[in-house]
């Protein structure tokens, strides 16, 4: 189903818009306008599912255990050792 909408774009908008379609990119301005409105749909989704990953990430690291800078510190420390010690660095 498609919906008859008016819209207002800026000089720059619709000079760009119609290039578009006389590349050949699109057949229509309005074609060229839905394209960029799924794109800009995609986009919020993405960024939602983006969020909703990094606040269950935030959750499932407070329940883990805690890392103090120090013991941190040393684990990157032996870490870099043991691969120096490997490479006969």
């Amino acid at each position: 189903m498609t919906v008859k909408s008016s819209i207002s774009l800026t000089d720059e908008q619709d000079a760009f818009a119609r290039q578009l379609v006389e590349k050949g990119r699109f057949p229509s301005v309005s074609a060229a306008l839905q394209q960029g409105l799924e794109l800009l749909r995609l986009r919020f989704e993405n960024d939602e599912l983006e969020l909703e990953a990094l606040r269950t990430l935030l959750i499932e690291r407070r329940r883990g255990k805690f890392v103090s800078n120090d013991d941190l510190m040393d684990a990157i420390s032996g870490a870099a050792t043991r691969k120096r010690t490997k490479h006969g660095i």
